[in-house]
């Protein structure tokens, strides 16, 4: 990964109607020493950071997250085999040499490597309002946390860099932090977040990290690494700070309803910018339905497509299956084995991120969600449930009854955590999040060797060959290409 970068393109990361995270020309500028002396400067230069974050979800991300679990897979096209290595992303067939999760990792640490340049330089310049800096650092240090947090549950053991990189290629070097190193500076980064941070924005910084994102962060870390009596308290906290859950689930994802009070942090894009728009319709819609679903001509992407199981996921009743998925008949879809176990020429598609009518080619203007309000509570639910103390239930019939579902109550512990899993499932599905909760949930290879077989039975083109999920194959691979130039070792077992 070439690490050196002389210039940092800052894009603008405008809301639609006022609330604007930027609101500042098109802007270019070095990173030498005669730049970052103004309070200005550095704004735009946080703003720069936020604006490399937009790369992974338009990119590889949700395959790497949705299509590595079960909620989603992808519609296979056979004239189409350059897709090729994303499909291996879902079906457990991926080598060290796949360009998707090179991509990944190359734009998360390019967000690293941004973030620790701000950083290097911030506390030299003069603030009129230390309070103004304070925050900015906060910020900066809760976003490289989120991109090392993502690297570790992805690859496990990574290069852990916190200053800025100036030098050759090589300079990037081939050690790999431990996982509890990496870990323990995700800790150091949220925990300085939370005391730099305010609990909310509004107005014009709306969109922008709050100390509600960074304890969030934290209790998900906490939860990942079983330390739910620290988890607990995190997740608590964030309770007192004024978010709720929406009375309309679907508002979530609503493009005029943006940054709402349930939406804890989000990655901000804006169709009025070509390379700010939100492409997932464009990308994850069913390939023949461009036409029909967004007005223009061509082929839609057919990735994240949503499973079989997920389908059947929803219990009766629940409004979030309505909100979530929509079902696309067509005759076109006939050609294609995914739509015969939907009727012959239904493809399911995800409706979160589908809000016609398209005014341009390829844009649209959805946020995407990575902290909802829901997710602390049904966190919280889990964190209790396993600590064994305090009420697990409360938490997540909150969520439940927002779905038109009823209580749940008097389950036996296993069956509570079971309960817990499936509703972050639904509530959180296409979000990002599934495989990252089945690696914590510790059920990865029961529940995708599962999934593996049902998609074999149904699906007579993948081979015997898909979906063998060994414990390896939790981590994915360091890419090849940073093994050979960086000299960084190998993950266990890959080859």
């Amino acid at each position: 990964m070439k690490i050196k970068i002389y210039a940092i393109g800052l894009l603008l990361l405008g809301m639609t109607s006022c609330n604007k995270l930027l609101d500042v020309e098109p802007y270019t500028f070095s990173r030498g020493e005669e730049y970052y002396k103004t309070e200005d400067q550095i704004r735009l230069a946080v703003n720069g950071v936020y604006a490399r974050t937009q790369a992974p979800y338009t990119g590889n991300f949700p395959a790497m997250t949705e299509m590595r679990s079960d909620n989603t897979n992808y519609q296979y096209d056979e004239s189409n085999r350059g897709a090729q290595q994303r499909e291996e992303l879902d079906e457990f067939l991926i080598s060290p040499t796949n360009n998707q999760i090179q991509s990944v990792w190359s734009q998360l640490y390019s967000i690293i490597q941004q973030a620790n340049i701000v950083l290097g330089k911030i506390d030299a310049v003069e603030f009129a309002d230390e309070n103004l800096k304070n925050q900015y650092k906060g910020e900066l240090q809760f976003l490289r946390a989120m991109q090392y947090f993502h690297l570790v549950r992805l690859f496990g053991e990574v290069p852990l860099i916190l200053t800025e990189i100036d030098g050759p290629v090589s300079a990037f070097g081939g050690e790999k932090a431990s996982v509890q190193a990496i870990y323990d500076q995700i800790i150091l980064d949220a925990k300085a977040a939370d005391g730099n941070l305010p609990p909310k924005f509004t107005g014009a910084n709306l969109g922008r990290v709050t100390k509600a994102a960074a304890k969030t962060l934290l209790g998900e870390v906490y939860i990942t690494l079983k330390k739910y009596d620290l988890a607990i308290p995190e997740l608590e906290a964030v309770t007192t700070m004024g978010y709720g859950l929406l009375g309309n689930y679907a508002d979530n994802f609503a493009p005029d309803k943006k940054n709402n009070n349930e939406s804890i942090y989000a990655i901000q894009f804006n169709y009025g910018l070509e390379s700010e728009a939100a492409n997932w319709i464009f990308s994850f819609g069913p390939r023949d339905g461009r036409q029909i679903l967004t007005g223009f001509g061509g082929t839609l992407g057919g990735w994240n497509t949503p499973t079989p199981s997920m389908v059947r996921a929803y219990e009766d009743g629940d409004i979030r299956k309505d909100a979530s998925i929509q079902m696309f008949t067509n005759p076109a879809n006939e050609k294609y084995q995914e739509a015969e176990y939907f009727g012959g020429s239904t493809i399911p598609f995800i409706k979160k991120y589908y809000h016609p009518p398209y005014p341009r080619n390829s844009r649209a203007d959805e946020n995407m969600p990575v902290y909802r309000y829901s997710y602390v509570l049904l966190m919280l639910s889990e964190a209790r449930a396993a600590a064994g103390t305090g009420d697990a239930y409360g938490p997540l019939n909150e969520v439940r009854n927002r779905a038109n579902l009823g209580p749940l109550s008097g389950l036996s512990a296993p069956d509570l955590k079971d309960a817990i899993l499936q509703e972050q499932r639904v509530e959180l599905a296409f979000e990002n999040h599934r495989w990252f909760q089945l690696l914590r949930s510790g059920k990865a290879i029961e529940i995708m060797t599962a999934h593996g077989n049902e998609q074999k039975a149904l699906l007579p083109r993948l081979s015997d060959a898909t979906y063998n999920i060994q414990p390896y194959k939790l981590l994915y691979p360091i890419p090849e290409r940073e093994t050979r130039l960086n000299n960084i070792e190998q993950n266990p077992e890959w080859k």
